[in-house]
């Protein structure tokens, strides 16, 4: 789409009157003269010098005296400070820094230099980029600008659609106004949604609406531009020698960050007076918690933080939206279990068993008990394992795929209203140029020799680096195995504890520790993961910048998401499946007798897994997003006022101010994205075992969108504004996970679950067998069939109870039972298996493939029959293309008008040259 208008414009121009034309101020290349830039030169408190580049001044318009008094401009009220750089008068580094200032001002950049109001030894140095610099690197860079405003068109509606939008518009005037919504007043009017753009050329500067130089490039992009000059930019001579990350990493800068645009308070209202700048909006209309029930204003937020940040808040309020239907579904499921409660009949007849003893469910010290003692554990997991559950697995596989599928429509909508539909990122990254500058070769898209990495460099830097991954993997399946021998462990601890309380839940006690100990060892695996993450992905060397958040990205999220989710697919698909049983138990180490379920099931352990980590990881996460900085910056405060008063805050610079707060995350926005991602996981992988997790989910995202908004406009510095046209990788990677979602959700209900066995005992084996029904009545008896008997007398020496039961039952213990389905002892072939578990074995199978094909072929449909691009969005595109041949035509007539003009000029002047 727009190819064709810078087609257009390149092979039509039209004619423009009155244009100025831009000439490019040539610049020496020859090599600066050493010169040592001195602190000395700094600006003084109550003076008006400044360290300004006399060569490079620009023609910048008088900005308002509010502006500078905010410190959002030089010390000459007129040029506007684009970043800001800090560094110590005290660093070692300061030759390297003299150099890299100095390349600074050869590429034409503004600089200014001044001390801070609260410590001697830190020093701002502040850049401003003036309008040729912009413009020449705008054209480098190809930043798309606006050239012409879109001309909308109202689609043609049928007659009857017509009176019927017209009575429905009417109704709606009776009713309240949407209070979601914000009032068009409130917000900014950001026209550049509504222009035509193209790649910025100085040569057809005058096609561009340029209606002011200072507000043409905005400050975000302005801000882009200076951090692309910085990155490349010298510090000493050779080819690796160069970039500010590098500065930064060497402590030769302490901080570089983009200014914010004022404060976010006001003495005046919003309403009433406005708002005095962008960060004042961002906080009244989204970052206050007052308005946590409105939309986000994603123009806006895109306008101050750039693409990239607005498509996270984008899609983080996408799906937080599409969790109401998947919340209100596992609400009802819950819901539905506990009105069924009184109803089930495996659950009277677990509370009613008071003549069943059970097998002990550990070596020793853990003694036989009734199984009506697990009537409240009964209950519970009839609370998550009911007959719709089946139903919600399946719901919620489907509500992925609409999910993802909407989220496809809604990106492309966004993309087209940001101009990102024809966005590529072919930027290199400077590592990458410096590594490789020696091997070049021909870019087949631009025509244009780059660095070029061998094809047996990569592919051996990829080979080390996903060993690297395998290894981390082992480390973490490791640790699992460390939680396991606890858990084997700590069962018979328990169940020798003095304290009752403990002694009769010794079971339910050794999941909970477990659990708080696991989440422990992921926060400490996590902070060896990033640096592990870090070191392959810079051994891999990607070209882009995207390659290098997608490598990192990837590697991140497979450590984490293994390290969160190993244990809970143990307990889900190991836990008491490869005990043996009663007589011939398998051991660790020829030792400990591995963990069993609980009498009432093993999903009970899951749900408990599920919900301590879930509610814990995000107790943890949004600590550690706000209440980590708020703590800091209220420390930072604290210690200003008792050096410099109650209001020496007031009277700080902008750049002071910012410098205070918080830096944003290293590595952007991963850490947002990974714990939504990894919730999303939660939300759908084990949603068969925890149907509360959607609201969970959801409870925590309304939280998490106003908690994450008040953090980027209060609490950290402005981070570099980014382009972006989608999620990147995280859309591949919730793609997996919904695929993983449908085979684990099939394995939970057909192996952890006694879905199967009680559907096999209701049709085959209860009273209404061969009846063709499966209510209530016909599970009668089920506790009973689902349970093997084993003679005490049998038990290996070392698996003997300390005591025989006659303390609690009035004699001695001589058969117990336990959860198999094997033949008595007194049988021709005791302890061997019986046909029901092989009819229960082979129902669990067959549910997993017609569940999985069922699902699967939904989830297909269903993408096949949702469109990626809205059928109006198709049209606007269309209409475009339309406007562009057009805009060709009229062009053509033109020029060909001017030459006939230019013609007929030529004929006169000739015959007055001949009378």
């Amino acid at each position: 789409m727009d190819g064709w208008i810078i087609y257009t414009l390149l092979i039509f121009p039209p004619a423009v009157k009155g244009v100025n034309v831009l000439l490019e101020r040539k610049r020496s290349d020859g090599v600066i003269s050493p010169s040592r830039d001195d602190d000395s030169t700094l600006l003084n408190q109550g003076t008006n010098s400044s360290v300004l580049d006399d060569n490079t001044k620009s023609d910048v318009q008088e900005v308002s005296g509010r502006s500078k008094s905010r410190g959002l401009c030089f010390s000459d009220g007129k040029s506007r400070i684009d970043y800001i750089l800090v560094y110590r008068k005290s660093s070692s580094q300061s030759e390297k820094r003299e150099i890299f200032e100095r390349n600074i001002r050869a590429e034409g950049l503004q600089m200014e230099k001044e001390g801070s109001l609260t410590n001697s030894d830190v020093i701002f140095l502040k850049l401003h980029a003036p309008w040729d610099v912009l413009c020449r690197y705008a054209e480098l860079m190809n930043i798309r600008m606006p050239f012409r405003r879109k001309i909308f068109y109202t689609q043609r509606r049928h007659k009857f659609m017509s009176r019927m939008e017209k009575r429905i518009s009417k109704f709606r005037g009776w009713l309240p106004r949407k209070p979601m919504k914000f009032d068009n007043d409130a917000l900014a009017d950001l026209e550049e949604n509504e222009s035509f753009t193209a790649p910025f050329s100085r040569s057809r500067i005058h096609h561009f609406i340029i209606h002011n130089k200072d507000t043409f490039f905005s400050n975000a992009t302005r801000s882009r531009i200076v951090h692309h000059i910085l990155q490349r930019v010298k510090y000493e001579e050779g080819k690796n020698k160069m970039g500010l990350n590098r500065l930064l990493s060497n402590s030769s800068y302490e901080a570089a960050f983009p200014l914010h645009e004022g404060s976010y308070h006001s003495k005046n209202s919003i309403r009433t007076h406005g708002a005095e700048n962008h960060r004042h909006l961002l906080y009244e209309c989204w970052a206050w918690w007052g308005v946590w029930y409105k939309y986000q204003p994603l123009d806006l937020i895109r306008r101050y933080f750039g693409e990239k940040i607005g498509l996270y808040f984008a899609w983080l309020g996408w799906y937080t939206g599409m969790l109401f239907p998947a919340a209100l579904v596992g609400l009802l499921v819950f819901l539905y279990g506990l009105f069924t409660l009184e109803h089930c009949q495996v659950s009277k007849e677990i509370c009613q068993a008071t003549d069943i003893i059970m097998c002990p469910i550990c070596d020793q010290y853990c003694p036989h008990l009734r199984l009506s003692d697990s009537c409240i554990y009964a209950k519970v997991t009839h609370l998550f394992d009911n007959g719709a559950t089946v139903f919600f697995a399946v719901f919620m596989a489907v509500w992925a795929t609409v999910f993802l599928e909407f989220w496809k429509r809604r990106r492309a909508v966004l993309a087209y209203d940001w101009d990102l539909i024809d966005w590529e990122e072919e930027e290199l990254r400077p590592q990458f140029e410096a590594k490789y500058s020696k091997k070049e070769r021909m870019n087949p898209i631009s025509g244009k020799p780059e660095p070029h990495q061998a094809f047996s460099d990569k592919y051996s830097r990829l080979i080390v680096s996903a060993s690297g991954i395998f290894f981390m993997i082992l480390v973490v399946i490791a640790a699992v195995f460390g939680i396991v021998i606890y858990r084997v462990i700590t069962v018979s601890t328990f169940a020798a504890f003095d304290w009752a309380l403990i002694r009769n839940n010794s079971q339910v006690a050794t999941t909970g520790t477990a659990v708080c100990i696991n989440f422990c060892m992921i926060m400490l695996l996590n902070v060896l993961y990033e640096k592990v993450a870090l070191l392959l992905t810079n051994l891999e060397q990607p070209r882009t910048e995207s390659e290098w958040e997608n490598s990192f990205t990837l590697k991140m999220f497979l450590f984490q998401f293994v390290n969160l989710n190993s244990s809970t697919f143990y307990i889900a698909f190991f836990l008491g499946r490869f005990t043996g049983r009663p007589g011939a138990y398998l051991r660790l180490i020829n030792r400990w007798k591995l963990e069993e379920c609980h009498p009432s099931g093993c999903l009970i352990d899951l749900c408990m897994q599920m919900g301590i980590i879930m509610v814990l990881k995000q107790t943890w996460n949004n600590f550690m997003e706000l209440g980590y900085p708020l703590i800091q910056n209220w420390w930072t405060r604290r210690r200003l006022r008792r050096e410099h008063g109650q209001k020496a805050k007031a009277s700080f610079p902008q750049w002071e101010r910012d410098y205070n707060l918080q830096p944003m995350n290293a590595y952007g926005l991963f850490d947002e994205y990974l714990e939504m991602i990894l919730q999303f996981g939660f939300t759908t992988i084990f949603v068969a075992a925890f149907p509360l997790a959607p609201l969970l989910a959801l409870l925590n995202n309304v939280i998490e969108i106003r908690l994450d908004a008040y953090k980027f406009v209060t609490q950290w510095r402005r981070p570099l504004p980014s382009q972006a046209k989608d999620i990147g990788i995280w859309y591949g990677i919730l793609e997996g996970i919904g695929i993983l979602s449908v085979i684990t959700n099939a394995f939970v209900i057909a192996v952890t679950s006694d879905f199967i066995p009680r559907l096999v005992y209701a049709y085959k084996y209860g009273p209404c067998a061969g009846q063709g029904r499966a209510g209530q009545g016909c599970m009668i008896g089920y506790v009973n069939a689902s349970l093997s008997v084993f003679r005490v007398s049998d038990f290996e020496e070392r698996s003997q109870s300390m005591t025989n039961g006659s303390e609690l039952f009035g004699e001695a213990v001589k058969y117990c039972r336990y959860r198999d389905y094997r033949e008595p002892p007194d049988s021709a072939e005791p302890y061997s298996y019986t046909l029901q578990f092989w009819h229960v074995l082979a129902a669990r199978l067959a549910f997993i493939i017609v569940f999985e094909h069922m699902v699967f072929a939904i989830k297909t449909l269903i993408a096949y029959l949702i469109p990626d691009l809205p059928k109006d969005l198709r049209d606007r595109m269309r209409r475009e293309k339309y406007l562009i041949q057009e805009m060709m035509y009229e062009a053509e007539l033109e020029r060909l008008q001017r030459e006939r003009n230019e013609k007929k000029k030529k004929d006169r002047a000739h015959h007055k040259e001949w009378p």
